[in-house]
């Protein structure tokens, strides 16, 4: 299973990305991993939340424009190279990374690390084929 991620489209002004968490918090959503780019005029702020679903509707109501994603998520030895070798057999492969944001958790010696790709079914198949962790939502959501 992949990961369910929300991008939220949020206009450069002060108080939005509060407006957000703050609206997550209230719903009892728990926010896992986060990454924002921007430009002078907007953001997008990428969530990993506990409840997707749930996030997408609350954030919804409150007049935010959001989207879902399919990511994966991977465990990643947390270790000099450790990031380099997981890349090198995605480029091997021809696989092409959109993004990618890294987040610590529960899981000990292990850098988490949430990756876009185009095709994640493919992506998680090679991962999988070199013996490296895809973790399913659940386990993440679970963080």
């Amino acid at each position: 299973m992949k990961v369910k991620q929300i991008s939220v489209f949020l206009e450069n002004e002060a108080g939005r990305l509060a407006d957000v968490t703050r609206s997550l918090g209230r719903n009892a959503i728990n926010i896992r991993a986060l990454s924002i780019a921007d430009t002078s005029d907007f953001g997008i702020l990428r969530l990993i939340v506990d409840k997707p679903q749930e996030a997408v509707h609350v954030l919804k109501d409150r007049g935010f424009m959001v989207s879902e994603t399919e990511v994966i998520a991977v465990d990643i030895p947390d270790r000099p190279g450790g990031l380099a070798d997981v890349l090198e057999i995605l480029g091997r492969e021809g696989i092409n990374i959109e993004y990618l944001y890294a987040f610590i958790g529960s899981v000990s010696e292990k850098a988490l690390v949430i990756f876009r790709v185009e095709n994640c079914e493919e992506a998680m198949k090679i991962l999988r084929e070199n013996n490296i962790h895809v973790l399913d939502g659940k386990e993440v959501y679970a963080l």
